[in-house]
């Protein structure tokens, strides 16, 4: 029966991982799996408190990584603290608009997040005052930023799911 929740945490994670490209809270949710698992199979679960502290200490670093990089690009490009912010807000509804805009799996999400971050950071740099041309390289940055920003939570994620299924089947 262990073999069977095992085989099954790891599809659900698989899952829960793919969320992550679309700005959603995917790792937090391949953790709270496991530390449903790990509750429900009791003292038959492979998954101790070590492997589920790594695996949040892994998802609080990639949400970390992902606001920070994200929002420093468009800093980086010379841009205000409004642009920081329109780069977050613009990257969310930019990631669920390019996941059901353009239908290709997993692109769409993360073309869609950065072209979100890059109109959003461009608009309130615009609003704030700011030039065209310092507004585009304000925007151009936040693109950037939002890219690596999801990369660096995606690499969290795929850390979280190894550790886990590491710990279930080694």
């Amino acid at each position: 029966m262990v073999l069977l929740w095992s085989i099954g945490l790891l599809l659900v994670n698989l899952f829960w991982l793919a969320l992550v490209v679309l700005g959603l809270p995917g790792n937090w949710l391949m953790v709270a799996s496991a530390a449903g698992v790990s509750w429900w199979l009791g003292a038959e679960s492979p998954l101790g408190t070590a492997v589920l502290i790594t695996a949040a200490g892994l998802a609080l670093a990639g949400e970390i990584a992902e606001f920070f990089v994200s929002a420093a690009g468009a800093k980086k490009a010379g841009g205000s603290t409004w642009g920081s912010i329109g780069s977050i807000l613009g990257a969310i509804v930019g990631g669920l608009l390019g996941t059901g805009l353009i239908p290709i799996p997993v692109i769409g999400s993360i073309l869609g997040a950065c072209l979100g971050a890059f109109a959003g950071a461009l608009a309130l740099e615009m609003l704030g005052g700011r030039g065209l041309g310092r507004s585009l390289r304000s925007g151009k940055g936040a693109a950037v930023g939002r890219f690596w920003g999801t990369m660096a939570k995606l690499a969290a994620g795929v850390a979280i799911w190894v550790t886990i299924a590491v710990a279930l089947f080694v």
